[in-house]
């Protein structure tokens, strides 16, 4: 595992990319008059800065500070009792800012209601877990793997990753396989740092093989005993397979019935 050194943005590169294809762009449309996300946005006024339809959705963009009494307005006005999805998007190389979004769900009526804001890294937002039970948990994942501060959070800390677990594994400056701190995380917790030499650094490549580990891979072909030194060649083993055959279905010998019994 090489070690961490900070970059503006290690995930930028994909492993695999197609020059030529253009991801395609969500058709946006405009709010329909009479309509019932013309009402929402009518229930927001100048609270909604921007407002569209996309995919059958009202997407709604607003303010950081007005968080909250945009989500009161939508549930006791507008009967969006259900905040089903909340987080965020790292767009801090690009505009140095993060993008919050709110997905509610109007269980009568059946629509949705997109809520997107974007506040710059250090800001911090209002919870919403007065209004949204739901929002508990949904703002300390964000916050564990963001870093985005949730003001007024009935008990803002990490859900997912340790207590002790240095950085936030999405933001976009966070190694894929783990930066220097995860590498040993497990062997110092464990074991101790005095056993770095004798364990060795976490291997945190799911898709890494190792030519020589007879531990984990079956070898099919090259089969040799487990944990064995192949670093000075093994034999080929051919392949052996059962000429016995249980049930030939080739031959048609079963019998049809004309009638059921």
């Amino acid at each position: 595992m090489r070690k961490y050194t900070p970059k503006d943005n290690v995930q930028k590169k994909a492993y695999y990319t197609d020059r030529f294809w253009v991801a395609p762009r969500v058709p946006r449309e405009k709010v329909e008059a009479g309509s019932h996300f013309a009402a929402v946005v009518d229930a927001l006024g100048k609270l909604a800065k921007e407002s569209y339809i996309e995919i059958g959705q009202l997407v709604v963009h607003i303010d950081p500070t007005q968080n909250v009494e945009v989500m009161r307005i939508l549930k006791e006005s507008c009967g969006y009792t259900q905040c089903s999805e909340q987080s965020a998007v790292d767009y801090l190389a690009q505009d140095g800012e993060f993008e919050l979004f709110y997905q509610l769900l109007n269980i009568t009526e059946a629509k949705r209601v997109r809520v997107h804001c974007r506040i710059k890294e250090g800001e911090s937002i209002e919870s919403i877990t007065p209004l949204f039970k739901s929002a508990n948990f949904a703002e300390r994942e964000m916050f564990d793997m963001f870093g985005i501060y949730v003001n007024n959070h009935p008990f803002l800390k990490r859900i997912i990753m340790p207590d002790d677990w240095e950085g936030h594994p999405l933001l976009k400056t966070y190694p894929l396989q783990g930066d220097e701190f995860a590498s040993w995380y497990e062997v110092d917790k464990i074991f101790g740092k005095e056993y770095r030499d004798v364990i060795g650094p976490e291997n945190r490549d799911p898709s890494r093989i190792d030519r020589y580990d007879t531990k984990r891979f079956s070898r099919v072909g090259y089969e040799v005993p487990f944990g064995a030194d192949i670093s000075e060649g093994e034999k080929e083993n051919p392949i052996e397979y059962s000429e016995t055959i249980l049930v030939d279905y080739t031959k048609d010998s079963g019998q049809q019935l004309d009638e059921r019994r």
